[in-house]
């Protein structure tokens, strides 16, 4: 294990020892290879660079209590990126080379896999693109899918379950009626990066987005997704413009085995009022409530319209701390993972 100050970690790149890729070109994709360079020779007219035929992917690997490696949910990491894929008509991996890559790169990357005590854990980047060189607008032929590795801490650091502010900006949008949105592709984020420098400027840690639709309706953050707690019942909403998130699928089977009941619905943001608890939920987070959301016309206009408040606005709900701790501890195997949902990993 490396000499590394594990309790100082950010949700940031640390430089680990490989990446894993392989090529698709020709119909089929190369063996996976092992490297040590973290440089990609790509030729300047690749699709990616021009028209963004990329899409990814984020999941963990952990070391558990009893020392042996867990890779949480890689099967529905490879399942949602078919998915990505198959919008932008490009080629994607199987789901036996996702995972196998996926474990390739723990195996490659050991040394940085935190202790079980620490809350950092090692984060895998799957990444798919196009690489062919071209210069009209259409799907890439050829493709690179590429898994890199960093150590990271949670994604608000020593925050993770301390409550934060948001905001909603109702003259922007993350996706489109119809559009991107359902789909975990690069160019979603890259389209919230200005609302949510706004609003990071504004002391807000969060950016919730309605649909573009009505304008009406809670999507979800711009980093992850929107979970509530009203009358011991879990609600998401439901929506095709929704990624759909692999950890609030993992909470709200937990929650119904916590005897919680489930509800994905449309939310009008009248609603927020009405609400408990209310927290994002995504990999890099798992859980992060939120203590207050201002309801903005206008991100710009410093003037507030609605202002809901969440709990004491000092700790986590209840509710959702139950639900982080079982997801926390199923990954770093103090709970019985009863669903299968960790792939162990030898890394001798």
């Amino acid at each position: 294990m490396k000499n590394i100050d594990w309790g100082s970690l950010k949700f940031a790149y640390t430089k680990t020892d490989a990446v894993i890729y392989s090529l698709y070109k020709d119909g089929k994709w190369s063996s996976p290879i092992v490297s040590e360079d973290f440089n990609l020779p790509l030729n300047c007219y690749a699709g990616v660079y021009h028209y963004g035929s990329s899409c990814f992917e984020g999941l963990k690997a952990f070391r558990g209590v009893d020392g042996k490696i867990r890779l949480f949910r890689p099967d529905q990491n490879a399942k949602r990126m078919q998915t990505s894929a198959k919008f932008l008509d490009m080629a994607y991996p199987s789901e036996e080379l996702f995972i196998q890559m996926c474990i390739m790169s723990v195996q490659a990357n050991s040394e940085y896999i935190p202790p079980v005590d620490s809350s950092a854990s090692l984060y895998l980047r799957p990444l798919l693109m196009g690489i062919n060189p071209q210069l009209g607008i259409r799907s890439s032929d050829e493709a690179m899918f590429i898994i890199m590795a960093s150590p990271v801490g949670t994604y608000s650091g020593d925050l993770s379950l301390v409550p934060g502010k948001a905001v909603i900006g109702r003259n922007y949008d993350r996706a489109a009626h119809q559009g991107s949105g359902g789909v975990k592709i690069g160019a979603n984020y890259a389209q919230s990066l200005h609302p949510y420098n706004l609003a990071h400027n504004q002391g807000y840690r969060e950016l919730l987005f309605v649909d573009s639709k009505t304008n009406s309706m809670i999507e979800e953050f711009g980093s992850s997704n929107f979970f509530a707690i009203k009358n011991n019942t879990y609600i998401t909403p439901s929506s095709p413009s929704v990624l759909p998130s692999i950890t609030n699928a993992c909470l709200r089977t937990v929650a119904e085995d916590m005897g919680l009941k489930v509800e994905r619905r449309d939310i009008p943001v009248e609603e927020l009022a009405e609400f408990e608890e209310v927290n994002s939920c995504g990999t890099a987070v798992v859980i992060t409530p939120i203590c207050s959301i201002d309801d903005k016309q206008i991100l710009e206009n410093p003037e507030v319209q609605h202002h809901y408040t969440f709990g004491d606005g000092t700790h986590c709900g209840p509710i959702s701390e139950k639900l982080y701790n079982q997801i926390i501890g199923i990954q770093k195997g103090k709970i019985e993972d009863k669903y299968g949902w960790n792939i162990f990993v030898d890394c001798k």
